[in-house]
């Protein structure tokens, strides 16, 4: 059953103006003119017209530079309360970190698109304002930049618009990045490119007065298929494509989440259409319908929609949306696509194939194992996506510099990262594979695997974020080299996937992971070790999304690479014929786990033999709990 379609005026009321505060918010001053104190273009009341040009779905606004250069002199000044200034940079991306003066930018990649001169932008900033020369792949498709010190955020933020990139809303109680399959419009069984429908999502939302000041964050995702490579199951809203009699709808999912109270989104509607807007229609009545639940507000730290449907169930907020969708609101918007739909034909712009290309010359071993893990075939006869691992997420200026060539060379200039912080290149056609996989190799990124066990994902943990209690980047590292060094052929172990987070929280996703982590510690007297609570069989492939069970289990940092090994070698010995490692989870439970690694638990003293235990990874220094107050509830 579809959502009511109240009827829609042909001509649309003038929005409110800046005189009625529900569509204003004090500490948004570039959504007026200063010099004349009419709207200026790109803002809600006079809309931007948007080209549909790769790379480039949120509009930009220049002058939005200029009052975050404004306002961050003034908080520099002594002129504007922390609190306030903290609202105001996070809805342009820019969020704190745990070092003192500095600061890390979120830069916005609606389904992870970005393009050559984008990357070839990140590497200009990052080798000017970024001391640590990197930007991170996030699992949420968005490239992060860290230590950039607050003077040059506003220069920084300039440069990148320049080639189309948006931090706005990247953080804050706003509608944060909309995700989706990288390899969305190539896959075989795709009843139609959901794409263009992401866009105008993302470009109706941005900056929009609902989505503002919500309780919490929203998180999007876009299915390609029904393999559901987005994990829709995970997210706020969640659209799965659908068609019913010749028409193109979604499934609308609502109210899924990991961190700390773990849900799966129900759904919300089997079907409701996207040519006519009602997908728009429908988000929006959620979000007003969260925006004014008042009890969200209390407590921050559970403000999601999820603990709203948890608590009503999803017919009682179904029929809260309904009712909604019969508000005089509705009225009052343009749910057209017209001016909003991101269409852009991108195998009109592939590259031309050429006579001779080169291939193999003697041992195949290392290209063929690359082309069986990270190069796919897209449902376009004669092309295929190319998965490029990209370490911890890590990117360096010359590596993104090398990518963008790779891109105009190879795929038109098309590639989009993907939510396990990896780059799917588009449009490589068959023959080249080999001269993109030279190319990436020369680049430090050649090698195989990617999606499988040595592909680990971890979050930033205490390298930057105020909330990380361990390092989970070193973990990621000390985790990798291990897997690495088991050197695994057997098909169904590469299968698995490892993930770990800094924190309780769930920016690894570890929570869906065959073998998951989050950082905590072991206090030993008046010393702490740096610790680890696994999670096991979860799982999120093929349409499937299963949290993992947390074992009674507390394992020292050092020492999760012994219990990774023993639990591989574990399932390897006791499983049955073919049995994944999710199924055989399920079928044996937590205790052989638990009991896999009983001594890795056991306490340790301090002594010059152990005290490597308690120092975490890439530090120097005896660990020390430093938990500050992160900044995702502010």
């Amino acid at each position: 059953m579809g959502p009511p379609t109240p009827p829609t005026p042909p001509t649309p009321p003038t929005p409110p103006t800046d005189t009625e505060p529900d569509w204003k918010d004090p500490m948004e001053p570039a959504s007026l003119d200063t010099r004349t104190g009419a709207p200026r273009s790109g803002s809600l009341e006079n809309p931007l017209v948007v080209e549909n040009v790769p790379g480039h779905v949120i509009p930009i606004l220049e002058r939005e530079f200029d009052d975050f250069e404004t306002e961050s002199t003034r908080f520099r000044d002594g002129q504007l309360e922390e609190a306030e200034f903290i609202k105001f940079r996070l809805k342009q991306g820019v969020y704190g970190q745990r070092q003192p003066d500095v600061q890390m930018i979120r830069v916005k990649l609606p389904m992870g698109g970005v393009t050559p001169d984008q990357l070839d932008a990140f590497a200009s900033v990052i080798e000017q304002y970024a001391p640590l020369r990197k930007g991170h792949v996030t699992t949420r498709q968005n490239i992060q930049i860290h230590h950039v010190p607050l003077t040059d955020m506003p220069e920084l933020m300039r440069e990148l618009a320049d080639t189309g990139l948006s931090s706005r809303e990247g953080c804050g109680n706003t509608m944060r990045n909309v995700t989706g399959d990288a390899r969305a419009g190539t896959l075989d069984d795709e009843l139609f490119d959901i794409t263009p429908y992401a866009g105008a999502y993302v470009r109706y939302f941005v900056r929009h007065p609902t989505t503002q000041a919500m309780p919490r964050k929203v998180k999007t995702a876009f299915a390609a298929n029904d393999a559901d490579n987005a994990i829709t199951q995970i997210h706020d809203m969640a659209f799965i494509p659908r068609v019913r009699d010749g028409v193109r709808g979604v499934e609308v999912r609502v109210g899924g989440g990991t961190s700390i109270m773990p849900r799966i989104a129900p759904t919300l509607y089997e079907f409701v259409e996207l040519d006519n807007g009602d997908y728009l229609k429908v988000t929006e009545a959620c979000m007003r319908i969260f925006d004014r639940t008042e009890f969200l507000r209390v407590n921050r730290a559970r403000a999601r929609i999820k603990v709203l449907i948890d608590k009503i169930g999803i017919d009682a907020f179904r029929d809260e949306v309904e009712s909604e969708l019969r508000g005089d609101w509705v009225s009052e918007r343009d749910f057209s696509l017209d001016e909003i739909l991101y269409e852009h034909d991108e195998q009109a712009n592939v590259p031309a194939a050429r006579s001779r290309y080169a291939s193999p010359n003697g041992d195949r071993r290392a290209f063929d194992r690359f082309d069986s893990s990270n190069v796919a075939s897209q449902r376009q006869r004669g092309f295929s996506t190319i998965e490029v691992k990209i370490p911890r997420g890590d990117l360096n200026p010359e590596q993104l510099r090398g990518l963008g060539e790779i891109m105009r060379r190879y795929t038109g200039g098309y590639a989009r990262t993907t939510n396990h912080q990896n780059l799917v290149l588009r449009w490589v056609r068959d023959e080249s594979a080999y001269e993109v996989w030279r190319a990436l190799a020369a680049l430090g990124l050649g090698d195989a695997g990617a999606d499988e066990i040595t592909d680990v994902v971890s979050c930033p943990g205490t390298d930057s974020c105020k909330l990380g209690i361990t390092s989970s980047m070193g973990l990621n590292r000390a985790v990798s080299e291990r897997v690495t060094e088991m050197a695994i052929d057997d098909p169904l172990i590469r299968r698995i996937h490892i993930k770990m987070s800094g924190c309780p929280n769930g920016c690894s996703q570890h929570h869906i992971a065959d073998i998951g982590f989050y950082g905590a510690s072991i206090k030993v007297g008046e010393r702490t070790i740096p610790a680890y609570i696994p999670h096991i069989g979860g799982a999120y492939e093929g349409g499937e999304v299963r949290y993992g069970t947390r074992l009674k289990s507390r394992l020292p940092a050092k020492r999760v690479p012994d219990a990774v090994q023993r639990w591989l070698d574990l399932y390897e010995s006791d499983r049955a014929e073919g049995e994944t490692f999710g199924a055989y989870a399920q079928r044996v439970g937590p205790s052989p786990f638990e009991a896999q690694v009983k001594d890795l638990t056991m306490p340790i003293e301090f002594s010059l033999e152990t005290m490597n235990q308690f120092i975490d990874f890439n530090r120097e220094a005896p660990f020390v709990v430093q938990r500050g107050e992160g900044e995702c509830a502010v």
